[in-house]
């Protein structure tokens, strides 16, 4: 009889086990009072959570929507937090008889929301891409994962390589004394994927640092960190697609959750549907509903609960870590008036805030359609603050490496700016030479630097907002034909046994140490410089294959004068004058040499002076 009636009580434990409300996840986990938005959106995920009801204990909590979704194992509950004050919401799920208690933690805001100033133009923004940076907790890099264990292999250009948070947190004081004042890192968070996906374009928890990256914590130190070194911190976030190992992906919440059924369509990558005044809506559908490749199912941001989680993700990354900026990826390929609410939002919490987004369209006009407040824009406003000068790197990497003549050289670089009167805010352009899905700028170690001096101080002096790709100050070099690896290759010295540490100039060539210091040189000359970041700006048609443009501010003025041609070069003085005013000397910040500027000026092959008059 005792053993029946044990039998009888564990059966009826084993029952109430199985049928307990399961809660897998609720996202976000935590939230704060007081957001300008009162609005709280919880997405619940577990086992037939959908059968749930849901009663909130707090009598200034209100519920304005409980959403169920098309797969049972999702509720969308939506709060109004405008009465609310920092603690605990309490909260009641019951099925029939079946009841759950949850608490919900509101957290007090610990900073003003005005206060948190966003990268500008005085900024310049260092490019790293975790994995091939620096690996300083070798102890996560293989670690096993949901979708399975994608083992390190540097051997392998497009593997994982074990690089970390705790890596570039090691090296904060390397890139705060090259003197560049933020660091812009690609997708930390979670790619939990059976192929590599070291990039980290293929998210698949939007709340989680990717445990081989570092944890949670790891990442909102780290931008502590380096805001006591002074450097600010942007975040790569990705609305357009996730990675395939994604929950959603196996149990969608609704069926319009993920393009075209959830079913792999290859996007047709035709960016010009956006503004194309002739554009069909097959051309057009087929471009924000394709998918990049089949490991990244493209998300429809139109679903509105999808929009909303998106828009709460990003306010959490910027309440709980404090970064300075988000950089957010293929923006074109997302939906447009979900993307626009979404900047709207963001800057609606956090007014001195920034946001750049990735517009890779090769032509200026396409470009400038995407940035906030643009004339050229006349189905709206994208509210995007900042944008990509894209046409500005495919230039570059042509004009700097050509002589100079009516129509190539510096000549091009000259006619793209011309068109800068395009632009609503050319302040708000992120310029570049190169990136991380683009060539190096140096295809291969040069023979010389003269180039490499001229691009990258017409890129630090001229307009907009400069971004370095880590390893430039280096001479890192590679072309993307071979593999997108070639252009992400590990930084020297970044892993224990490295036999090279290029983090120091002992680890350095002649040649890389001359770069190197001529590059931080210029950034810690440029740093706090307001000729740079609030001077105007004026430019001469190239004459005599030079280019020559001017910085003013306050009656000071930095003067520069690029010889754009493969040998010396003597020119004439007398166009110039409207700036010089007559014989003047000027201080070369590049040299620290003395330069008389009378009646002629004779260069070196791609020589390139940068003078305080």
């Amino acid at each position: 009889m005792k053993r029946i009636l044990l039998s009888l009580v564990l059966l009826t434990l084993a029952f109430n086990l199985i049928a307990a409300i399961q809660i897998r996840k609720m996202e976000p986990a935590f939230w704060w009072a007081g957001m300008k938005n009162p609005e709280l959106q919880i997405m619940v995920y577990g086992d037939q959570i959908g059968a749930s009801s849901i009663q909130v204990l707090n009598p200034e909590i209100k519920i304005n929507r409980l959403v169920k979704a098309d797969s049972p194992n999702y509720l969308f509950l939506y709060l109004d937090l405008s009465q609310a004050k920092p603690g605990m919401i309490n909260m009641v799920f019951s099925q029939g008889k079946l009841k759950k208690k949850v608490t919900y933690e509101l957290k007090a805001r610990e900073v003003d929301p005005a206060s948190r100033v966003g990268f500008d133009r005085s900024d310049v923004l260092y490019l790293m891409m975790p994995d091939r940076f620096a690996n300083g907790n070798p102890a996560n890099d293989n670690l096993p994962m949901a979708n399975g264990t994608v083992l390190t292999d540097r051997k392998e250009p497009n593997g994982r390589h074990g690089g970390d948070l705790a890596g570039i947190a090691q090296h904060l004081d390397y890139i705060s004394d090259l003197g560049v004042t933020a660091i812009w890192l690609n997708p930390v968070l979670e790619n939990d994927m059976p192929g590599g996906s070291y990039h980290g374009y293929a998210t698949t928890d939007y709340y989680k640092v990717d445990a081989r990256f570092g944890t949670n914590d790891d990442y909102a130190a780290l931008v502590r960190q380096a805001h006591q070194k002074g450097l600010k911190v942007v975040m790569d976030m990705i609305f357009n697609h996730c990675g395939s190992g994604h929950v959603w992906v196996k149990d969608m919440p609704f069926a319009d959750w993920i393009n075209n059924g959830g079913k792999f369509v290859l996007t047709n990558h035709d960016k010009f549907v956006s503004f194309d005044p002739y554009a069909s809506q097959k051309d057009t559908k087929g471009m924000t509903d394709g998918w990049f490749v089949e490991s990244m199912p493209d998300l429809n941001q139109r679903n509105p609960h999808l929009a909303t989680y998106l828009i709460q993700n990003s306010i959490w990354w910027v309440e709980y870590a404090g970064i300075d900026g988000i950089r957010q990826d293929t923006h074109p390929y997302a939906d447009e008036q979900m993307m626009s609410e979404w900047c709207k939002d963001v800057m609606d919490e956090y007014p001195n805030f920034n946001i750049v987004g990735e517009t890779w369209i090769n032509y200026m006009p396409g470009v400038v359609y995407w940035q906030a407040n643009s004339p050229l824009n006349k189905k709206g406003n994208s509210h995007l603050k900042s944008v990509m000068d894209f046409s500005f790197m495919l230039e570059a990497h042509n004009a700097f490496h050509k002589n100079t003549d009516w129509d190539n050289g510096l000549t091009r670089i000259y006619e793209l700016l011309s068109f800068d009167f395009m632009y609503p805010d050319i302040n708000n352009l992120l310029v570049f030479l190169e990136n991380h899905d683009t060539d190096r700028f140096l295809l291969e170690m040069p023979s010389d630097l003269n180039v490499f001096k001229q691009a990258y101080t017409f890129l630090l002096t001229c307009r907009g907002i400069p971004q370095i790709y880590y390893g430039g100050e280096i001479l890192m070099n590679g072309n993307k034909k071979i593999a997108d690896g070639n252009i992400r290759k590990d930084f020297p010295g970044g892993w224990p046994g490295d036999s090279i540490n290029a983090f120091t100039p002992q680890g350095r060539t002649p040649q890389q140490n001359e770069a190197h210091d001529f590059l931080r040189n210029l950034l810690k000359w440029r740093k706090g410089n307001e000729v740079i970041s609030k001077g105007s700006l004026m430019h001469f048609v190239p004459r005599n294959g030079a280019y020559v443009y001017v910085r003013q501010y306050q009656g000071k003025k930095v003067l520069a004068i690029l010889n754009g041609l493969d040998k010396a070069n003597t020119i004439s003085l007398d166009q110039y004058q409207e700036v010089l005013g007559g014989p003047v000397s000027g201080r070369d910040v590049l040299t620290g040499k003395t330069v008389l500027l009378d009646k002629s000026l004779t260069l070196g092959p791609r020589e390139t002076l940068l003078l305080e008059l």
